[in-house]
């Protein structure tokens, strides 16, 4: 289907306030898939958090002007599904490894996280990245470490003399 100028100026409009806001995009070659493989695809996408466009290259070139995504030009090159990431830096790449086990045909090309471009060898190292809620968890235990240290010092000298006066009343009781 042909697109006229109006409409492609909506779509390089709507590709380039969602490039600008991303966190990470990770572009697949999406050849080969059927329908029920993408529509799964999509449905996985919606729930993950993560923005799914199927667009020209050329389309793309101009959305990413201007932003962090700019880096990923060269890797524009062919039929491209692009999935941005807009809350998690890893979802997409989470995404798209999960879906790429499955089918075959899918062939991750490319990735950028925050303005870094990366080929598609650290896929596995960018959809290892936790999840908010497990980055924030970890943020936790990590400030309540010193606290709970601090709390084990002070209680010491306190369990120690009650150990003291337990093992002696033991040993009363043998004698």
């Amino acid at each position: 289907m042909a697109l006229n100028l109006e409409d492609k100026k909506a779509i390089v409009a709507e590709v380039s306030e969602v490039a600008s806001s991303a966190m990470s995009l990770v572009v697949a070659d999406y050849r080969g898939l059927d329908v029920p493989a993408m529509t799964s695809l999509r449905t996985k996408a919606r729930a993950n958090g993560v923005y799914l466009r199927v667009i020209r290259n050329t389309l793309a070139r101009r959305a990413f002007k201007g932003t962090e995504l700019e880096c990923m030009d060269d890797a524009l090159v062919g039929p491209l599904i692009f999935g941005f990431a807009q809350n998690e830096p890893g979802a997409a790449a989470r995404l798209f490894k999960d879906f790429a086990k499955d089918n075959q045909s899918f062939e991750v090309k490319a990735l950028s996280v925050a303005g870094q471009f990366y080929d598609a060898s650290h896929l596995d190292a960018v959809a290892s990245l936790p999840t908010r809620i497990e980055a924030l968890s970890l943020l936790a235990q990590v400030m309540l470490a010193p606290v709970t240290k601090l709390v084990r010092t002070i209680a010491e000298p306190h369990s120690s003399l009650v150990r003291a006066l337990e093992d002696y009343r033991k040993k009363k009781d043998q004698a």
